[in-house]
């Protein structure tokens, strides 16, 4: 049985599972945080146990062969011979990589000239699949792009209304993010309903820390709420979402702001439900105030808000919805936050099964039996999509 790795590799993260195929089972998982700083943290789960270490890991190549002999040393495999690929998420795939894509050197260079759609994360990715590459010269490695699932998208979703020169030199468009979560959930949504996902339109909520909405149809991304960027869309933990960009100019005028990335910066991390509360970003934290405190409550309601406006305007764009999926921490954690967004809904047949919601586990339907649509809690697993792409690209 042959062992492929799915891999995310942050600046100072690596964070990587094991899988068997084909059966698909993790027989390990861990991470290395704080990597390149003083006491870096590495940590590994297998069998119902974990190990947790310090030391200074200086870069991702000390910190994959740290990885990979611990490995050899647990017994988890007997040899690098074991692992027979390496598929690594990659943030921004631009309009170049419009699937997942085996690595070449030259799927490494466009990855690096892609840094200025995702300067935090596509440099230490490119940087991730090199040290990988080093240390298993003859293992296969794809790269698994955010971005490749919304490059469905038509020009009049993808486009915005500024100069059309813009596009044509410098890329200006429409990206979208998360895709491989909701290219994952939407499929699995099909499979748990036994119904070919060509005949279905589904709307699929991946509400996390990050948030965002797509409208797939016949299993394809038409539309997604996330922008050039992922600061684009719904309210989100500490992202602004979509604001009117005027309201730049105005902030940075008044607040005597030189530099547009203290400003981006500031609707990036400071805003969103931290900067509507003044309380938190984690949604737990404002549905256990949210009762006495009413910025709580306003920023739950702001951001039920912004997601019913897009599902709403989705429905429209698809002509009809067959089934809403929840994911991500809190669309899988949170009975309250689904029942608000769906209720929203009810004028239409939309109807929400309180039990179901409240009790469900794993992938099910919180909608009662009469609903006019399918509403479902589906678990997202990104790491297993990016081992699905490895198999099938590397075969």
């Amino acid at each position: 049985m042959s062992k492929i790795m799915a891999v995310n590799s942050g600046s100072s993260t690596l964070k990587w599972k094991l899988y068997t195929v084909p059966d698909e089972k993790v027989i390990a998982k861990g991470m290395v945080d704080r990597l390149g700083l003083p006491d870096s943290v590495f940590e590994i789960k297998y069998n119902g146990k974990k190990i947790s270490e310090k030391e200074d890991i200086p870069d991702h190549a000390t910190a994959v062969n740290k990885m990979l002999d611990k490995l050899i040393e647990l017994k988890i495999i007997k040899s690098y011979d074991e692992i027979t690929g390496v598929g690594h998420r990659v943030v921004a795939g631009g309009s170049i990589f419009k699937d997942s894509a085996v690595i070449t050197p030259q799927v490494i260079k466009q990855i690096k000239d892609l840094s200025e759609f995702a300067p935090l994360h596509n440099p230490s990715q490119a940087t991730g699949i090199e040290a990988f590459e080093k240390i298993l010269p003859n293992v296969p490695q794809v790269a698994v792009f955010d971005t490749s699932f919304h490059q469905t998208m038509d020009p009049v979703n993808y486009l915005y209304s500024i100069p059309y020169e813009y596009y044509e030199k410098y890329g200006v468009r429409k990206f979208g993010a998360h895709g491989t979560s909701h290219r994952y959930v939407s499929q699995a949504a099909a499979d748990y309903l036994q119904k070919p996902i060509s005949d279905l339109k589904i709307i699929s909520a991946h509400l996390g820390s990050g948030a965002s909405i797509d409208a797939i149809k016949n299993g394809k991304s038409v539309d997604t709420s996330m922008g050039f960027t992922p600061l684009a869309g719904i309210t989100m933990s500490t992202r602004s979402g979509d604001i009117d960009p005027s309201l730049v100019a105005y902030l940075m005028q008044k607040k005597k702001i030189t530099d547009p990335d203290e400003m981006v910066n500031i609707l990036n991390k400071k805003s969103g439900l931290l900067g509507i509360s003044g309380i938190s970003p984690d949604m737990r934290d404002l549905l256990a105030t949210r009762s006495e405190n009413h910025r709580s409550e306003l920023a739950i309601d702001i951001f039920v808000n912004r997601i019913v406006k897009y599902i709403g305007s989705y429905i429209a764009l698809l002509g009809g919805v067959d089934a809403l999926i929840f994911t991500a921490g809190v669309g899988e954690g949170s009975a309250a936050i689904r029942e608000e967004i769906v209720n929203h809904f009810n004028y239409r047949g939309m109807k929400i099964d309180k039990d179901a919601n409240e009790n469900g586990k794993g992938i099910h339907v919180i909608s009662s039996k009469d609903s006019t649509t399918d509403v479902l809690v589906v678990p997202t697993d990104e790491e297993l999509m990016i081992v699905r792409d490895v198999v099938r690209l590397t075969k």
